[in-house]
């Protein structure tokens, strides 16, 4: 009875660390999302989360926030992250709880960067901090799922998004010379919460017809947050200068076979489109993760977007049916069912969700 009321009263806490973690989203990439809480006597006497990449981590907040600190040598610290033990922007986590001589900590999941990865760990117990591990640690891999991409699979986290209607298409029928412009699908509350979730990812990607026949901007005007850097694949540098992604609003990188340059906020860089499309995109990925990129929301078009589908190159669908028909057109991205497995789905007004990661 005593062990399942303390895992009770562990994922008690734990959720909290979990809660606070996410205020981190879009702001401590390419760091984890972490939260802390530290209990004394079955109270909270202080928390904190990451708030920003080069900030304080949430340990070090949690700790700075109890306002007696002769309390920490009798509490336990709770934190969904291992505590770090290297040296990076900041000092070790670690050393810190050790230095306060907090006997106890709960950690939600196991760290796995190589610069920590069981060190942190290591170094509580040998100071003689009693350690648990474990502690809801699904929900903790699943929170900070961009992280544990980018370090253990060498490469950023791919959140494939677009919008269909009822009869299976993503765009209309366009005319060569018809003017650039997008065709909504979807309806305004859709909108906002597609530019809260580019607030939320590092980069934001298209390819070279969706630039140019919706001239997208990419942005997140109708959220407030962080501007993605921009991604879009032209491979012959056909695209007009007077579109809206080479404005020099936001950092953008233009993939193409012709030239490595930079101007102003815009960057060119050359790849080798080969025939063998997953080449290309393994290509980009490489850079983006030599960029330090954990995350990528792919917004279209229809090809880029099967290319990542038939290469098994993505993690995540979210996926709009709106209440329209176009009865021709481009065709809507297709994958296995078998191959999903749905997390959610909604209603937001006349438009169905759903949400799906690949099994």
């Amino acid at each position: 009875m005593k062990e399942n009321a303390d895992k009770t009263l562990h994922e008690t806490y734990m959720s909290r660390c979990l809660q606070l973690a996410e205020n981190g989203l879009g702001n401590a990439a390419p760091n984890p999302m972490v939260g802390s809480v530290i209990v004394h006597n079955n109270k909270i006497i202080g928390e904190g989360f990451h708030r920003k990449c080069g900030e304080a981590h949430a340990e070090v907040n949690a700790i700075n926030s109890v306002k007696d600190k002769e309390l920490l040598k009798d509490s336990t610290l709770y934190v969904n992250l291992e505590p770090c033990s290297h040296y990076g922007k900041t000092p070790p986590c670690s050393n810190l709880i050790i230095q306060h001589k907090i006997p106890r900590v709960v950690i939600g999941c196991k760290d796995t960067f190589s610069l920590v990865s069981g060190r942190g760990i290591e170094q509580l117990k040998n100071a003689g901090c009693a350690v648990i591990v474990g502690v809801m640690e699904n929900e903790a891999r699943w929170l900070n799922r961009r992280f544990f991409t980018f370090h253990e699979k060498k490469r950023p986290y791919i959140v494939l998004k677009w919008a269909q209607t009822i009869d299976g298409f993503v765009d209309v029928k366009r005319n060569e010379n018809e003017p650039s412009k997008p065709f909504w699908i979807t309806n305004d509350l859709c909108k906002r919460l597609v530019h809260k979730w580019r607030s939320e990812e590092q980069a934001i990607m298209v390819g070279t017809n969706t630039a140019l026949k919706d001239n997208p901007q990419l942005n997140v005007r109708e959220w407030f947050g962080n501007m993605p850097l921009r991604i879009v694949t032209d491979r012959n540098l056909r695209l007009p200068k007077n579109l809206n992604i080479f404005d020099n609003s936001q950092k953008t990188l233009i993939f193409n076979s012709l030239k490595n340059e930079i101007s102003d906020k815009t960057e060119f860089v050359k790849i080798d489109f080969s025939e063998n499309k997953k080449n290309t995109v393994l290509q980009i990925l490489e850079k983006l993760y030599e960029r330090n990129i954990l995350s990528v929301f792919v917004e279209g078009g229809s090809e880029l977007l099967n290319t990542f589908i038939s290469n098994h190159l993505w993690d995540e669908a979210r996926v709009f049916t709106g209440h329209k028909y176009f009865y021709e057109g481009t065709k809507a991205p297709d994958f296995p069912l078998s191959e999903t497995k749905l997390l959610t789905s909604n209603f937001y007004d006349d438009t169905f969700f759903e949400l799906r990661i690949r099994q």
